[in-house]
C-alpha cells in the first residue's frame, strides 16, 4: 500500500501582554481539534517562508518576529480518502506584536491562553510537546538575558 508524503510548516505564536503575561495562540480547526497555524510547503518555498505565509493566511497576523534557534519537527500518519499519509511538520517560534487575529475560513475560532491552559487545550500530544519545548526555550532565553542586565 503506497504512502503519500506531506510536508508542512507552522509556528507556535506567543504574545507578551502589557501585564507581563505570555499568551499562546491556538486555532480551532473544523474537525474540532486545537492546534497551531500551519500549512503545506509550496514549491519554491523554504519552511520558514511557509510558516510566515500560513500565519498570515490563517490569522491575519503580519507583525511577527521569529525567535532564532527554535525549531521542532514532528511526524505522524493519517488517512485521507483511503490513503495513508506520512506528515512532517516543522514548527518555529514566533512573537506577535498584536493579538488582533482575523481568522480564516479554514478555522472555527481561536484563543489566546496562558501557557498551562494552552497545554491543556492543545489537542494532540505532539503539539503539547512542541508547546512545552517552546516555553522552556523562552525561559532559558530570558534567564540568559538576565545575566547581562
Amino acid at each position: 500500500m503506497p504512502i503519500e508524503e506531506e510536508r508542512s510548516a507552522g509556528a507556535v505564536i506567543f504574545y507578551d501582554d502589557p501585564s507581563g503575561k505570555r499568551l499562546y495562540l491556538l486555532l480551532h480547526y473544523p474537525s474540532g481539534h486545537w492546534d497551531f497555524p500551519k500549512g503545506n510547503i509550496e514549491k519554491g518555498e523554504n519552511p520558514r517562508e511557509t510558516a510566515k505565509r500560513e500565519i498570515y493566511e490563517e490569522t491575519g497576523l503580519k507583525d511577527i518576529e521569529f525567535i532564532e534557534g527554535f525549531q521542532r519537527k514532528i511526524e505522524y500518519y493519517y488517512r485521507r480518502e483511503g490513503t495513508t499519509v506520512h506528515k512532517e511538520v516543522i514548527y518555529y517560534l514566533a512573537k506577535s506584536k498584536s493579538k488582533d487575529v482575523k481568522i480564516s475560513w479554514e478555522h472555527k475560532g481561536y484563543i489566546w491562553l496562558p501557557y498551562k491552559e494552552a497545554v491543556r487545550r492543545a489537542t494532540f500530544k505532539n503539539s503539547k510537546e512542541v508547546l512545552m519545548a517552546a516555553e522552556s526555550y523562552l525561559k532559558k532565553l530570558s534567564q540568559g538575558l538576565e545575566k547581562f542586565l
